[in-house]
């Protein structure tokens, strides 16, 4: 635990990603099985499973620490693992560890004990650890593990020390499990490479640019196809002899969610596509979507009234031959004969919209603008193009149509996280109704630059009503213009309504807040 601490540590306040591969390079060598694979695990997100709940933390904290100094020392500090890190108190317990326990221990001792035991022994070792050893405990039980290192990188990090092209390392990524000892017998040479043969398995995706105005140059009808973008998430389907799993575009395992979806696929191959629902056997808006994603076990109704659907776009694999090397034009031969022997209901192909000049592809554009949300833009794909992982150049287009935009009033503000716990940075905001009363609509806290959140930041100090707890209420006098992807009906909020992907666009300091939206303009948006 303690040398995970300082990796951790190391990692944290280091910037460049060719130092950090090095700092965890050096780690992997240096530490053993398994303390190495839960490392990784940790740092990749692939670790399953907390080891205590943050609930847990809160009332051992509260037990130590007037509540209400504590809730204003988290309110100040912006992060929940690290006030308590700071703030634990010295103890006097008469369990006093020469050295901490090897992380894998502590790994296996959570697992092992009931609610109780678990709580006695996290105030051994929070007793027994310095701030940075429970700051790393802490993020580690509740995986909330942020550093600044992204999966990918550590894929990088372990294809570097075994000299092997980063797509090997991809290959077998999600077909193994952590501690991940079998990965590391590989690399260290000794044994085989992992066999992957019957594993179904996940494989990282192609991504697409934003298009920009010179790429136009380069596009026409013969070199391109166009097809809907469509809102709902971006998953990858393998099915085989060995079943059938759907992986999120991350490549997490979410067939549990979706086993309607499982059950209708009939076929041996690895599709990509966009994951809808169809109510009513149409396709339904992002927020029906939503009701079905994380249900560990959906209800059989629940499933009937929102049945799971892929709209398939592209094909990897078929019958056990990687197609990933062929060209789009010829990959759409293949997905096209595939999903026409699968039931409709469950699985169509996308359609290739016709256009002849980028006047077309604009008219096109404008009319996904048209659905209230259903269709967020358009893709733009080169028929030439195989399929490689990350974005490659001019391989895929987006061009999403332009977000939509309210002009709102804030309501609430709160401290942010991290580098932003000493200004206000989150912000709640409403829309009159039709007794003049403010409703919130959303909540966002990005889309303005350091200079303007600090402005605003000014402007709340200033502008102070009533507080509740960590929130701020303020005089409802500053107005935003609030950009964001989607609007929906919402039980959950006073409104009536919620934004998909709310962010601040713009800031109003010369809007009179009485002349801001009302909830009639969301309305007319989504048709209600």
């Amino acid at each position: 635990m303690e040398a995970f601490s300082r990796l951790l540590d190391d990692l944290y306040f280091t910037n460049s990603n060719l130092a950090k591969e090095t700092i965890l390079s050096n780690y992997l060598r240096a530490t053993p099985d398994p303390d190495r694979g839960w490392t990784l695990a940790a740092i990749a997100g692939t670790l399953r499973f907390d080891l205590f709940k943050r609930n847990v933390i809160k009332s051992l904290m509260q037990e130590r620490m007037d509540p209400f100094l504590f809730d204003l020392s988290r309110d100040y500090v912006g992060e929940m693992s690290e006030t308590v890190a700071l703030a634990w108190p010295q103890s006097d317990s008469p369990v006093r560890l020469n050295r901490l326990p090897d992380l894998a221990d502590v790994i296996d001792e959570f697992q092992s004990r009931d609610k109780a035991g678990i709580r006695d022994y996290l105030i051994m070792l929070l007793d027994n650890m310095t701030p940075a050893q429970r700051w790393a405990l802490l993020k580690l039980g509740t995986r909330g593990l942020r550093i600044g290192m992204s999966a990918r990188t550590v894929k990088r990090t372990l294809a570097n020390m075994k000299s092997v092209p980063l797509d090997d390392i991809e290959k077998l990524w999600h077909g193994l499990e952590p501690p991940y000892e079998n990965l590391f017998a590989w690399i260290d040479g000794r044994a085989p490479k992992p066999d992957m043969s019957g594993v179904l398995t996940y494989s990282p995706v192609m991504l697409a640019h934003p298009i920009e105005d010179k790429d136009f140059d380069r596009i026409s009808p013969d070199t391109h196809q166009a097809e809907w973008k469509f809102d709902g998430i971006r998953v990858q389907i393998s099915a085989g002899q060995s079943g059938v799993k759907v992986f999120s575009r991350k490549g997490d395992d979410i067939s549990h969610s979706f086993p309607d979806l499982v059950d209708a696929a009939d076929f041996n191959a690895v599709i990509d596509g966009e994951l809808l629902v169809k109510p009513g056997g149409e396709i339904g808006r992002f927020n029906d979507l939503q009701q079905r994603l994380n249900k560990k076990k959906p209800s059989k109704k629940l499933m009937e009234q929102l049945p799971a659907h892929i709209m398939a776009y592209d094909i990897l694999s078929l019958n056990g031959e990687d197609l990933r090397k062929l060209p789009l034009s010829e990959r759409r031969i293949h997905l096209a004969s595939l999903t026409a022997d699968q039931n409709p209901d469950r699985f169509s192909m996308s359609e290739k919209l016709n256009f002849k000049t980028t006047d077309d592809l604009t008219a096109l554009r404008e009319e996904a603008a048209q659905t209230g949300g259903l269709i967020e833009g358009l893709m733009i794909k080169d028929k030439s193009s195989l399929y490689v992982p990350g974005r490659p150049k001019h391989g895929w287009y987006k061009w999403k149509r332009d977000p939509f935009l309210l002009d709102a009033v804030l309501m609430y503000a709160q401290r942010g996280t991290g580098k932003r716990s000493s200004y206000y940075s989150d912000y709640t905001f409403g829309l009159w109704n039709e007794e003049d009363k403010l409703l919130p609509i959303g909540k966002a806290y990005f889309g303005f630059t350091d200079e303007e959140l600090k402005e605003i930041d000014k402007w709340i100090r200033n502008h102070k009503l009533a507080r509740f707890g960590p929130v701020q209420e303020v005089e409802k006098e500053l107005v935003f213009e609030v950009a964001f992807d989607s609007a929906h009906e919402s039980a959950r909020h006073k409104s009536g309504y919620a934004l998909r992907f709310p962010r601040i666009h713009r800031i109003r300091w010369d809007k009179p807040a009485a002349e801001a939206d009302r909830l009639t303009a969301i309305a007319a948006l989504i048709g209600a």
